[in-house]
């Protein structure tokens, strides 16, 4: 049984007769250049003291804005980190500040038309056509993290992609050949949507259709790159265990990071197993639709979404109003996640500029979690495939409506699985003591749960200049969990 939550971030520290859990949350931190500080030096500083304290710890001065009373960007030394050098400029009594070299970046808001006029509820729920507002993946939060994953493949194996459509084309993954992929089916190297079909095309446009391109809908992913496997005839939705494995292999040997699969088949297959544990071996993710059945995956499993292993992420679906959808499979364990799959639009197969607004089912929620692992993979290059998986899952909204359902009893959030950890550190045991690191200035809170289903805000604190504070623990009754996150 593959268990994604033990390498979460969540652990458990037992001492005598107390026990507390720290929970790792995502938060939005302010990114920053890792080599360089901004400083202003105090009003009447000796600059040439201030030089030669510059001088002492080899940091130099990379230019100085003497309009704006001073300012200077200075490189740090080879090895230091930011937060200490602002830490030593700031003890040195000669700066006004010291501060980190934040990351600007443009609020991204695409101009694709649908959007702009609501229909994509599932990326920004604002309440429309009766939906919760919230009730989404918080994609224009995550989209001023990163919007792009241009370097990474995503395979789509399913009944083809229409490579020619206006919001797919410019995302497709193309081979040495100039194909866009393998049709398993025909053995070929045209990996096209059959006459009358559009599943493939479907998925792949949520998860990466061209974003701010002015036209159709944006995907999780404005840019990817999207390999076409086709290993289901498009009208009748069939495929052989053969054709599967082929288009597995196919993604494997080709550069593919993360397979979609919006599908599923029951008996088990030694085959099928055997190709999914290559790509595991190969550090790939495979993303698999739980299924449509009402049924409970534990008890009746499906395949690939059922296989014990650490890269396969399972995909529930829910609805506007962020209720488990009344036809999805469920499992608490062996669906990790959930993520919006009701009357979702999507590219249609039909022409190049043609929609469809009213696609429903696991395998429309999959392609979301595709998308967003595609940017977490950008964001996180350092990243293994258990720790991409890791953020993922310890980033979800908790949803009453998905407690006993899955793995984490909650839906997915892009904007928390792009942004970095902040990071709990033990410092006593009685009374219990840790230390967050959340960056400078950050205002976070402390959360309590013992259960780790309801959680209680406890305290509210801003880290220092120097990025941490401590919190201490006064309340005994055990077992107790901690998790921290920061304001966006």
């Amino acid at each position: 049984m593959r268990n994604h939550l033990a390498t979460a971030g969540l652990f458990l520290l037992t001492c005598f007769t107390h026990s507390v859990g720290l929970a790792q949350a995502p938060a939005l931190i302010p990114m920053h250049r890792p080599d360089q500080i901004l400083v202003m030096p105090r009003p009447g500083a000796n600059l040439a003291e201030l030089n030669s304290f510059h001088s002492r710890r080899e940091s130099g001065v990379q230019k100085t804005f003497h309009g704006i009373r001073g300012l200077q960007i200075v490189r740090l030394q080879a090895g230091e980190t930011v937060a200490k050098a602002i830490a030593h400029y700031q003890q040195s009594g000669l700066v006004e500040f010291a501060e980190p070299d934040y990351e600007i970046q443009l609020y991204a808001t695409p101009n694709d038309p649908k959007y702009l006029d609501g229909t994509q509820w599932a990326l920004n729920n604002t309440g429309q056509g009766g939906g919760t507002p919230d009730a989404d993946i918080d994609a224009p939060e995550a989209w001023d993290v990163r919007n792009s994953a241009s370097n990474i493949v995503v395979a789509v194996i399913d009944t083809g992609v229409r490579y020619t459509h206006e919001d797919l084309a410019a995302n497709m993954w193309t081979n040495s050949d100039g194909s866009f992929g393998w049709n398993a089916i025909a053995n070929s190297n045209n990996p096209g949507e059959d006459s009358g079909g559009s599943h493939g095309t479907q998925v792949a446009g949520i998860l990466g259709s061209v974003g701010n391109n002015g036209a159709g809908i944006a995907g999780v992913a404005w840019k990817v790159q999207i390999m076409a496997c086709k290993a289901f005839n498009s009208v009748t939705r069939n495929g052989n265990i053969s054709d599967a494995v082929t288009c597995l292999d196919f993604a494997r040997t080709n550069g593919a990071r993360i397979i979609n699969a919006s599908w599923g088949f029951n008996p088990d297959s030694a085959a099928l197993s055997n190709a999914v544990l290559s790509c595991r071996n190969a550090g790939i993710i495979i993303v698999a639709a739980a299924g449509n059945s009402t049924q409970n995956i534990d008890i009746t499993p499906s395949y690939p979404a059922n296989y014990p292993f650490d890269n396969i992420v399972s995909v529930a679906y829910t609805t506007r109003t962020d209720t488990l959808a009344a036809a999805s499979n469920f499992g608490l364990t062996n669906v990790d996640l959930a993520a919006p799959g009701e009357q979702i639009c999507a590219p249609f197969a039909a022409l190049d500029n043609f929609y469809f607004n009213n696609n429903t089912g696991s395998s429309m929620a999959a392609p979301f979690v595709s998308g967003t692992l595609a940017l977490m993979l950008a964001k996180f290059p350092g990243d293994t495939y258990q720790q991409i998986i890791a953020r993922l899952l310890a980033a979800t909204d908790t949803l009453p409506s998905l407690a006993g359902k899955c793995v984490t009893g909650g839906r997915l959030n892009a904007r928390k699985a792009l942004s970095p950890d902040i990071l709990l550190t033990p410092l006593a045991i009685m009374p219990f003591q840790f230390s967050v690191t959340a960056g400078p200035n950050r205002q976070c809170v402390v959360e309590l749960s013992t259960n780790l289903t309801t959680w209680t805000a406890v305290a509210t604190n801003t880290t220092s200049t120097n990025g941490t504070f401590n919190f201490t623990n006064n309340l005994a009754a055990p077992p107790q969990f901690f998790r921290v996150s920061a304001a966006p």
